[in-house]
């Protein structure tokens, strides 16, 4: 594994992905989404293997996707690395479901108007390309949507966009003047004339 990590570290393919800080984040984030998006499909055929339905494995797969996505983008991908926020974990939870509703909601509006509305016969492979076109194109829309929320919303606090306003100081005191010694004169011992003896 560590001989292959460094012969694409030297690539000159992931140099170039990765000249900027922003191209490597986009980089490693599109990464990120394609192995997350491996893993949900792979769970998923296996689920349905072994006989659970469609709903099940859905919720399976989404969730084997949507942790190995989340460690991946936020200490691959956005360079954070200690315990995270629960604010933070919450906004990526609330942003990974409402993933999920979305393109359930679409692809099945899409479906249910290629199936009644223009009367595409299931054995034909019109309304499989229709239905599986709208689910890639919604995902790749998805796909910029949830990379400026990350970017913008999720993880921008510990990288610095939201900096706090500097405070005024106050101004420093002026500077303090050295007193002046002068040399002192030895007086001579002044004597009073009942002082003699």
């Amino acid at each position: 594994m560590e001989r292959l990590a460094e012969f694409i570290r030297r690539h000159p393919w992931w140099q170039w992905l990765t000249r900027t800080p922003f191209s490597a984040k986009m980089t490693k984030y599109a990464l990120s989404s394609v192995i997350a998006f491996g893993l949900s499909n792979l769970t998923f055929a296996f689920c349905y293997w072994l006989g659970w339905g469609t709903t099940v494995p859905s919720i399976i797969a989404f969730f084997a996707a949507a942790i190995p996505n989340w460690i991946m983008n936020r200490r691959w991908a956005w360079q954070q690395t200690g315990r995270a926020p629960k604010k933070q974990i919450v906004s990526y939870a609330a942003v990974s479901a409402m993933v999920l509703l979305i393109t359930t909601f679409a692809t099945g509006r899409v479906n249910h108007w290629v199936k009644y509305g223009i009367h595409v016969e299931n054995h034909d492979g019109l309304r499989l390309l229709i239905v599986t076109a709208a689910f890639v194109l919604l995902n790749v829309i998805l796909f910029f949507t949830k990379f400026a929320i990350y970017e913008y919303v999720i993880f921008a606090q510990e990288r610095g966009h939201r900096r706090p306003r500097p405070q005024r100081s106050a101004p420093p005191p002026p500077p303090a003047v050295e007193a002046i010694e002068t040399p002192s004169r030895d007086r001579e011992p002044v004597f009073s004339p009942g002082s003699a003896s």
